[in-house]
């Protein structure tokens, strides 16, 4: 018999969220559900009454106080209701259990409490044993049952959901954030190490239920490959989920749950192949060191501690068939430096100082937002400008140098500006060109801020990506790019528009101008279906060929490389293009043969996502590419040269970037900020 307040004590009204009235009409409920067969076949009468009483039990994940006075009357109720009826009432059990804000339990209600707790696994487990439950049911009932049993893997509830395909990860070492895009997409293999489990003095003692979901477990369960973590999910099972047991154990029998239960039976052991992936480790970007994923699940879990000898073996974090990369090092074989912002300040990862961070006067317009494009304007003989763009159209000018704004923010489009590019001209001025998401185009003098052309429509969509391009006859063209395929060639000096590119019209997602020569350029660009494109715009006929050689496509499909984002890259002896896709590899190539330029950059825990890159010289000509994800907070600096590589922490979300001289530009969701590529 579990102990209870008294459903009418005086000490009711001291607790919120419930009242005593409300709970006696659920337990009436309930108990007619019980005896009676039509309500049986439905239960919809109790579920709606539950639905509506646990809003006043948890409220966007806090537990109000009166869930400890009420949920002991109400779990002898579920206990006794038949088994497939009640798995709704143990999930949402499982989510008040586990909820991130829980006060703590009044001290006359922790014996009442913990004995609904007893019971609830128990009367849980009979559930997740005989309910026909579909297989995402059959995740969450089974992490509730974990939830029940005191182990800390019950909170995934809040945080697992397997048919997304990206993974949210907490380190338990720094407290970092990481996201793994792309985790669940595929789960051929299993990973390599096979959890661990508690020491047998530590199996927990008394009558539990758990042992009869061992006899539920087969190895054929899940298919080749995957015999041994089944039998740590029966030896766990067997255990009763002891609160020492490791988080990748316990997850080993959630899975194996999922496979044997969840209907149909081919959705379940997809599914139990998937939550299989969590057994795996994954190394925070920010502290290095290793952990298991079931622990990066969890906030604080309980008897979490590094993996570090884990270095190098395969893991499931960055997908089931890759590995952990160690840091790249540079020529005297050094880790890769490790910077983080600290308010203004750029820090190394021991504290020392890096370098000042500026940041950019933001005027009203860009008050309200973030700048969402960048672009560095380098005229001859004067001041390097970097102009961006917010959501409201209006463009900013600022000096890299200290931050300030030049002129007042520059008049808006009729539209909101995509994409803005500097269009140096044969006489040696320079125009700023920006691109609206109607069409619209619109040439600028940085020296004055005054439009040189008023703002024209193409009628082709919106202007995605802009560059600049030289043909050997002398003349700058403007290149704009659509998503619908229209890649043109405008005059600036007329505004006519005098050729277009991409004669298969693939929808273009980036686009960038690779110089081959002096007075040469070729312009490449990523379509939505991860190919690359290289044109000649100096060739009237876009299906001529000209001096554009195509990438390899045996090294894009060796690499398994889906572009999704192109950059020029200055080296020592010529320009090179840069690729970037999804899962935040980075390769180079070399547009005379059409080959990869020696190894590419892996991808890295933190940094995968919609690719933003910057790329410049430092001294001595060393050539630096700067990489991140659009609204991810890291950044890799790459010599490619060296192999040496720094990482970046920062304190905002990135959604551009630009290079002036030794100064990396970013654009985030609050403004602008410069950092420097080298120690000052």
């Amino acid at each position: 018999m579990i102990p209870k307040l008294p459903l009418y004590s005086p000490r009711w009204r001291d607790l919120d969220g419930v009242t005593a009235e409300e709970v006696e009409v659920l337990l009436e409920q309930m108990a007619s559900t019980e005896v009676s067969s039509t309500v049986t076949e439905t239960g919809d009468g109790w579920r709606q009454t539950w639905t509506y009483l646990a809003g006043g039990l948890l409220d966007d994940g806090t537990v109000f106080d009166g869930a400890y006075a009420a949920l002991p009357y109400l779990v002898e109720a579920a206990a006794a209701l038949p088994p497939g009826q009640s798995v709704d009432f143990w999930v949402d059990l499982g989510c008040i259990v586990t909820a991130e804000d829980r006060p703590p339990v009044p001290a006359d209600l922790e014996a009442g409490f913990n004995a609904a707790l007893r019971l609830a696994e128990q009367a849980a487990v009979r559930s997740l044993l005989a309910a026909d439950a579909p297989a995402e049911a059959c995740v969450s009932l089974a992490l509730s049952c974990v939830a029940f049993a005191g182990h800390h893997i019950g909170t995934a509830l809040w945080s697992l959901e397997p048919q997304e395909g990206h993974l949210g990860l907490l380190c338990p070492g720094c407290g970092s954030d990481t996201e793994i895009p792309e985790f669940f997409v595929d789960p051929v293999r299993p990973p390599l190490v096979t959890p661990g489990l508690p020491d047998p003095d530590r199996v927990r003692p008394g009558e539990h239920r758990w042992g009869e979901v061992a006899t539920v477990l087969r190895e054929e369960t899940l298919g080749e490959g995957w015999e041994p973590f089944l039998r740590v999910a029966r030896d766990v099972a067997v255990a009763g989920v002891p609160p020492e047991t490791t988080g990748s154990a316990v997850l080993c029998l959630v899975a194996g749950m999922v496979a044997a239960k969840g209907t149909p039976q081919r959705a379940g052991r997809e599914w139990a192949r998937k939550l299989m992936l969590l057994t795996g480790y994954f190394r925070c970007w920010d502290c290095e060191r290793t952990w298991t994923i079931a622990d990066g699940l969890a906030e604080n879990p309980d008897g979490a501690h590094p993996q570090n000898h884990l270095r190098g073996e395969s893991t499931a974090a960055e997908g089931p068939t890759s590995t952990v990369m160690p840091a790249a090092a540079g020529p005297t074989g050094e880790a890769a430096a490790r910077l983080r912002q600290d308010g203004s300040a750029l820090l190394t990862s021991d504290g020392t100082p890096w370098g000042h961070l500026a940041v950019f006067s933001a005027p009203a317009p860009l008050s309200s937002g973030g700048v969402n494009s960048l672009t560095v304007v380098s005229r001859p003989g004067q001041p390097t400008l970097v102009a961006g763009v917010g959501d409201q159209g209006a463009v900013c000018l600022w000096n890299p140098a200290d931050g300030r704004l030049t002129h007042d923010p520059l008049p808006g489009h009729p539209d909101r500006i995509r994409s803005m590019t500097a269009l140096p001209l044969p006489d040696g001025h320079v125009l700023l060109a920006t691109g609206g998401d109607t069409g619209t185009i619109t040439l600028w003098d940085p020296a004055t801020g005054r439009p040189v052309r008023e703002p024209a429509g193409n009628r082709l969509g919106e202007v995605i990506g802009m560059c600049a391009a030289t043909v050997p006859d002398g003349r700058t063209l403007l290149v704009t790019a659509a998503p619908r395929g229209a890649v043109r060639l405008w005059d600036p000096a007329t505004g006519e528009s005098v050729g277009s590119l991409n004669p298969y019209g693939s929808p273009i997602r980036s686009i960038a101008a690779v110089p081959i020569s002096a007075g040469h350029t070729l312009i490449a660009a990523a379509d939505t279906g991860g190919r690359v494109h290289v044109w000649d715009p100096a060739v009237d006929d876009p299906w001529e060929r000209g001096a554009a050689v195509q990438l390899s496509k045996r090294a894009l499909h060796d690499a398994g490389h889906r572009v999704a984002a192109v950059a020029a890259v200055p080296t020592r002896d010529r320009n090179v293009l840069a690729t970037g896709d999804d899962r935040g590899v980075v390769m180079l190539w070399d547009l005379a043969t059409g080959d990869p330029v020696s190894d590419g950059l892996p991808s890295s825990t933190g940094t995968a996502g919609l690719p933003v890159m910057a790329a410049t010289t430092l001294h001595g000509g060393r050539s630096v590419l700067v990489t991140g994800s659009r609204l991810g907070r890291r950044l890799r600096v790459w010599e490619p040269e060296t192999g040496t590589v720094r990482h970046i922490a920062l304190e905002v979300a990135l959604t551009s970037l630009a290079a002036a001289g030794l100064d990396l530009i970013v654009g985030h969701d609050r403004g602008v900020l410069g950092l420097p590529l080298t120690r000052r």
